[in-house]
């Protein structure tokens, strides 16, 4: 070999060499090369909403002490990406926003989703025909119409598309909206009633994955587009509103031999089929008998969830969730319904509200959720419409007696995730030395890290914050929730 060809590749791998690890190290110092902190807080007994209180610095710190408490981050270690988070635009939403002032439309629009003067939603689901959250019972088609001929959505064109289609516009021109079913029409039903549960009859269930072909194709005619879909809102649910039950193995068939053929020959294949939608604690069962069939498995693109398994008085389950996310990790998860509450005055200002919010996300979050979608973003001042009486809490109210808004400290809750945790960003390592605190932390695609710290307790708790060597010194207020900002 030619001696001066050879130095010449020694000198190119070497110089190569050199500025790959030059790379190296000047990415590594990028993760830990942050200034400074700003803190967000909303906390109990103070006027704090979402409010910046200070800018910290970062001194050096290479240990914390057994007694000092610290919350630990860690920008190179990744997991999941965030989808987006939102609420869901019933027709009892748009009801009660069409029964405002103009300028309290406007308010509402900008206090979800204007990112710099609200909080910045991104996410949203809505109903295929009418929910619980509706005035009325209706259908899209006529009885008896199995081939659809006579499908109409001139019901939702009075309220809730207009609605959905100011959110979008509020939202910068986008918004990633799925949409799901309550019931099929009633005499698609073993029961004949859009209530109380029942099952879909067998020779209606091409008819049934046609019908959401339809929905989405007469949606996307009036110019909003659909993400995706459930399949069926809470499928073990007999419930006085509208509900129909899916065993697992009827979940799977379905999808395997009706919906996702249907969807896939419409030309719809990358709209996002949800499994599930009903809560964590019978997860694990439904979400394996589906995705073991891998016939069934390659239409579903996630597992949507519910919180409500609280009813049994057992708490969230949050290990039966962290269950599915380990067993079937190519599978994201998304919270598809958390509503904090039934209505009750006194949760309009109670501080446990807020904190129930702020406790399910730090955990779904930590265990891979890539999206969180609360229930109704705007109810009125008796928690409805709703046309079984299932009155419920949402994080604003309209008092349409006075055309005043009423913020829960849920808004403000929701807000220090939402409002600076964007989609796109992705889960970083984080953890408290101490269970006094929660906590979870984010990077976005501008690099600004997102650290959200919630402290349920009765007293103020001090605690560094940690990354690699450095720290700045933190108070958590009693019943508190902070986001701080690092750069």
């Amino acid at each position: 070999m030619n001696t001066n060809l050879h130095k010449t590749c020694l000198t190119i791998m070497f110089s190569g060499f050199v500025s790959v690890s030059l790379l190296a190290q000047q990415k590594a110092s990028k993760t830990t090369d942050y200034k400074s902190v700003t803190v967000y807080v909303t906390a109990k007994n103070t006027d704090k909403k979402l409010t910046k209180t200070e800018t910290l610095s970062f001194t050096s710190k290479p240990q914390t002490t057994e007694k000092e408490i610290a919350v630990f981050v860690d920008p190179a270690k990744t997991y999941q990406t965030l989808l987006g988070i939102g609420g869901a635009l019933t027709d009892a939403s748009a009801e009660v926003f069409y029964q405002l002032p103009k300028d309290k439309q406007q308010e509402i629009l900008t206090a979800y989703y204007d990112k710099e003067k609200g909080i910045g939603y991104t996410l949203a689901r809505t109903n295929m025909q009418s929910c619980d959250f509706s005035s009325d019972i209706y259908s899209y088609i006529q009885e008896g119409d199995k081939d659809l001929k006579t499908f109409d959505i001139s019901h939702d064109r009075k309220y809730r598309i207009p609605f959905i289609k100011e959110v979008i516009a509020k939202a910068g021109g986008k918004i990633t909206l799925y949409a799901s079913p309550w019931s099929p029409p009633a005499w698609m039903k073993t029961n004949n009633n859009v209530l109380q549960g029942g099952t879909l009859k067998p020779e209606y269930h091409q008819s049934w994955a046609n019908f959401f072909v339809k929905f989405i194709k007469e949606y996307e005619k009036e110019g909003i587009p659909i993400w995706g879909y459930t399949v069926q809102n809470e499928p073990m649910a007999v419930q006085r509103w509208e509900s129909c039950i899916f065993t697992a193995e009827e979940e799977r068939d379905f999808i395997k031999n009706f919906l996702g053929p249907t969807m896939q020959k419409a030309g719809f294949s990358k709209k996002k089929l949800i499994m599930w939608d009903h809560n964590r604690d019978l997860m694990y069962q439904r979400v394996s008998t589906v995705l073991e069939d891998k016939d069934a498995a390659k239409y579903v693109w996630g597992v949507g969830y519910h919180w409500y398994e609280d009813w049994m008085k057992n708490g969230m389950n949050f290990e039966a969730e962290r269950r599915v996310a380990e067993a079937f990790p190519d599978k994201p998860l998304i919270l598809t319904e958390g509503c904090a509450a039934d209505f009750d005055q006194k949760l309009l200002t109670d501080w446990s509200y807020g904190e129930k919010y702020g406790m399910s996300m730090i955990n779904d979050f930590n265990i891979g959720t890539v999206a969180w979608t609360d229930w109704n973003v705007l109810l009125d001042e008796k928690g409805g419409p709703n046309h079984v009486q299932n009155f419920c809490m949402s994080p604003i109210h309209a008092d349409l007696k006075t055309g005043n808004l009423i913020y829960t400290n849920g808004y403000y809750y929701l807000g220090h995730f939402s409002k600076f945790i964007r989609p796109g960003a992705k889960r970083i390592a984080c953890n408290s030395s101490s269970n006094k605190l929660l906590s979870t932390a984010f990077v976005n695609e501008n690099n600004k890290l997102e650290v959200v710290v919630m402290n349920s307790g009765e007293t103020d708790v001090e605690y560094f914050l940690w990354i690699k060597g450095k720290a700045a010194k933190v108070t958590s207020a009693a019943h508190s929730i902070a986001t701080l900002e690092i750069q």
